[in-house]
């Protein structure tokens, strides 16, 4: 941003393409971070393990919020990318396994909601035995889900680092109609 001031350039204007690669990392660290507390949780009574579980459902819940906005980004930076490259087959798969994430990783947050939740509605407390038994069982389909999640941040990965497909930051530079200001043009002409 500054960078445009002091070439004297525009600022560039809000555009969802170039904050894809910001957003991106959001949901893969909450998403593989969430179970962490849930397994914290598990060895607990369930009183005291409660606001782990609770964390764990705010990250996945971020996460979920995330990953539908990293989805949204990514579909914006995907219309830039020129289609003719031998990356084109790659972004479409990568595009693909990212809508697959944000909804298992949705229904996986609306699960884990109900399974912290739907007691208390019902007024009838899951025993530590009952509450690890539903645990243990909700983490493998969560393991499965962050297994696709891996898959599709890696075909992001590759996107970048093997076929150097990124989102445009910034517009062209596109110069003013009026000169930099003295203080600007002295420095640029190396006089102080």
């Amino acid at each position: 941003m500054f960078g445009a001031i002091a070439t004297g350039t525009s600022l560039p204007a809000w555009d969802w393409r170039a904050i894809h690669p910001l957003i991106v990392h959001f949901p893969i660290v909450l998403f593989l971070v969430a179970p962490l507390f849930v397994l914290a949780a598990m060895f607990m009574r369930p009183e005291r393990g409660r606001p782990y579980l609770l964390a764990a459902l705010a990250l996945m819940l971020l996460g979920t919020v995330t990953a539908f906005l990293a989805v949204v980004t990514g579909q914006a930076a995907a219309r830039v990318a020129d289609p003719s490259t031998a990356a084109a087959v790659l972004i479409q798969q990568h595009e693909h396994f990212a809508r697959i994430t944000r909804d298992i990783f949705a229904i996986l947050t609306l699960i884990f909601a109900t399974i912290l939740f739907l007691p208390h509605l019902l007024r009838r407390e899951l025993s530590g035995a009952a509450q690890r038994a539903i645990l243990v069982a909700f983490l493998p389909l969560y393991v499965a889900g962050a297994v696709v999640l891996v898959d599709t941040g890696q075909a992001g990965g590759r996107l970048v680092h093997e076929f150097g497909v990124h989102a445009r930051m910034v517009p062209a530079a596109q110069p003013l109609s009026q000169p930099p200001p003295p203080v600007l043009a002295k420095k640029a002409n190396g006089t102080h």
